[in-house]
């Protein structure tokens, strides 16, 4: 039986936090499974860095699994049309939590 190595990404995933997290992501042995419920905030440097994970995981031949979606996660895939690319199901947490906290975040991240 194998153990699942999983990296819980909290808050902001935006270009300052997608540099400090590169090194964690990239370290070696690569994480199996990258868990997004905790994201409040996605931008193109964070979706980028998640790309260079499934590039370099596939390299190694290995599968990388990007779980739990949040909201903000959700919208931002949905809305650069990636979800293809990363090839994993868009499933959030909870899905009553997620309804609570999409609204909130709605909100807060277009003030």
């Amino acid at each position: 039986m194998s153990q699942t190595n999983t990296l819980r990404i909290e808050g902001e995933f935006t270009i300052f936090r997608a540099m400090e997290l590169k090194p964690v992501l990239l370290a070696t042995p690569l994480v199996d499974e990258v868990d997004l419920s905790g994201v409040t905030d996605l931008d193109t440097a964070g979706v980028q860095l998640l790309m260079v994970l499934k590039k370099t995981a596939l390299a190694q031949q290995r599968d990388i699994k990007l779980v739990a979606h949040s909201p903000a996660v959700i919208e931002v895939f949905e809305l650069l049309n990636v979800v293809a690319h990363f090839g994993d199901h868009l499933l959030m947490s909870s899905p009553a939590k997620a309804a609570s906290s999409g609204a909130t975040q709605a909100g807060q991240s277009r003030s």
